[in-house]
């Protein structure tokens, strides 16, 4: 598999059912959009992905042509496909010139198409999922080789975030026994032990900010900060870390960037830095780590 067409999965995986706009999905923000409908016509030629598609140009196809030549007042067809193939005739035309009802445009369209009457002449996709045969893909045969450093942190936590949600049921049932085994083997507790237990404050889990509490925080530090919306992230690590560790805020970043909230600049004067602030950065692989947060 080529490092694009994973990359565009790795991002697939990080959206409810598995399902996004195409525009959310480019490998990377450099990538052309025709490079983008290739590789998703790649994924779903392999039954990898699904795609929802738009109609943008149709035609009329031999056998329609033939069609229209017959009798029409006896042709097998309805007054909305006829209108259709008369409007196509004429040459490669849009959906909304055959002057079809756009509640029931997209259903006589393709019935025709299906007919082997009509050929789409330009299509647009606009919705990309997950398919069955690429869930099973993901979950059960692909293996990772070699170094990508290009994949994100956020493309990783999507990936293993996707494995614990479709462990397959068996897992789930020998995981669940093995610890309820685990239980029954653990001795009771003694007098002693229940009173230091009972006794004993319990502690409360720690809270851990959410993506807007973060955005909000970013907000709260440039203005306190006056950095003019461009704040170093060393400034937001000493204020969210702990409770959230290093990687998880690196993680809530890029979450916000690929939603367009935020945008991640690197930094290319060091002078003015220290190597700790500096060190506080996201390293890539080309060019100095993404140092400044940029509120959009």
């Amino acid at each position: 598999m080529e490092v694009t067409e994973l990359k565009m999965l790795l991002k697939l995986l990080g959206f409810e059912d598995y399902r996004a706009p195409v525009r959310k999905i480019a490998p990377n923000k450099k990538t052309l959009a025709v490079t983008r409908d290739r590789t998703c016509r790649a994924l779903a030629a392999r039954d990898l992905v699904e795609l929802t598609e738009k109609v943008d140009q149709l035609t009329i196809a031999a056998p329609g042509r033939s069609l229209l030549e017959q009798n029409t007042a006896k042709l097998p067809i309805s007054k909305e496909e006829l209108k259709v193939l008369r409007v196509s005739a004429r040459g490669p035309v849009t959906p909304e010139e055959t002057r079809i009802p756009s509640a029931n445009r997209e259903a006589v369209i393709q019935k025709l198409v299906d007919r082997g009457f009509i050929r789409i002449v330009k299509k647009t996709i606009k919705e990309v999922r997950l398919s069955q045969r690429g869930l099973e893909f993901l979950r059960d045969e692909y293996s990772p080789s070699g170094s990508q450093p290009s994949y994100s942190g956020l493309m990783v936590g999507n990936y293993l975030r996707f494995l614990r949600e479709n462990l397959p049921a068996k897992a789930k049932s020998q995981d669940a026994a093995e610890s309820s085994a685990a239980v029954a083997e653990k001795p009771a507790p003694t007098a002693e032990e229940k009173a230091t237990q009972d006794s004993a404050p319990s502690a409360e889990p720690i809270s851990k900010p959410s993506d807007s509490e973060v955005l909000q925080a970013i907000r709260d530090l440039d203005r306190e900060l006056g950095t003019e919306n461009y704040l170093p992230i060393f400034h937001l690590r000493q204020k969210l870390q702990p409770p959230l560790s290093r990687d998880e805020l690196d993680a809530a970043l890029y979450r916000l960037e690929e939603t367009d909230l935020i945008e991640l600049s690197s930094l290319q004067e060091t002078i003015h830095y220290t190597s700790d602030q500096i060190d506080a950065g996201i390293p890539q692989e080309i060019g100095g780590p993404l140092f400044f947060i940029i509120v959009s």
